[in-house]
């Protein structure tokens, strides 16, 4: 699957503000065109005040959840962390990671969001972009817009509405635990994502495919694990 834009990185916080702009209109929110065999979780871990990422994707079977390849890297971030703009700090880290993949996944799951965004371009609008594959966000925090209280029972949803739209779902995946928030970020609806992030979630609040990608990195970063 080849990207469907390219840009430079090299970008000033308000071209990369300009750049979401532009590329937002590019965004397909739209239903999935085959069956998922593979999905993957990607995701990057760092030393707090420290420049040096680690960066990893884990493709897993699907819906079985099984790993069957992951790319690991350590590199440097050249972008500062600013809110709203992740995407310029991980992107062209995970796009490094995602070329090193052996097997190229149906879905890319996020840890962060797709449009339940400022400028309605997350992450996971722009990994979706630049591999030209649908793409889920999933984030710990709510990042925009309001929502009405979430049943506490696993498998709850709460619409996220912003400027009255709805973006995305706050999503309980484990009774008792707080819940995590859901949106499409490309070629995807948001009813596909909830419903494959319902059946990647087992007995944890994160759902298997950012999970496995998270234990990873921190593993990476740890010292614990090599990149091949």
């Amino acid at each position: 699957m080849t990207s469907i834009i390219t840009h430079d990185w090299s970008l000033t916080p308000k071209e990369a503000i300009e750049l979401q702009q532009e590329l937002k209109a590019k965004v397909k929110i739209e239903p999935l065109t085959k069956p998922i065999q593979y999905i993957a979780g990607a995701d990057i871990s760092f030393n707090r005040g420290e420049d040096t990422v680690y960066v990893g994707i884990v493709v897993l079977k699907y819906p079985e959840l099984i790993e069957v390849d992951r790319a690991l890297l350590i590199d440097e971030a050249t972008f500062p962390y600013i809110p709203g703009l992740l995407s310029f700090r991980e992107s062209p880290l995970l796009i490094k990671a995602w070329e090193k993949l052996t097997i190229k996944p149906d879905v890319i799951v996020a840890d962060g969001h797709g449009i339940a965004h400022i400028r309605r371009f997350g992450i996971a609008c722009h990994l979706g972009l630049l591999t030209n594959t649908a793409t889920i966000g999933c984030a710990k925090k709510l990042f925009v817009g309001t929502h009405d209280v979430l049943d506490d029972e696993k498998g709850s949803i709460a619409p996220i509405r912003y400027k009255d739209e709805t973006v995305g779902v706050v999503l309980r995946t484990r009774k008792g635990v707080k819940p995590v928030y859901i949106s499409a970020g490309h070629k995807i609806t948001l009813e596909q994502a909830i419903e494959v992030m319902n059946a990647c979630t087992t007995n944890y609040r994160i759902p298997v495919p950012t999970r496995q990608a998270h234990l990873v990195v921190n593993e990476l970063r740890r010292g614990e694990l090599e990149v091949e």
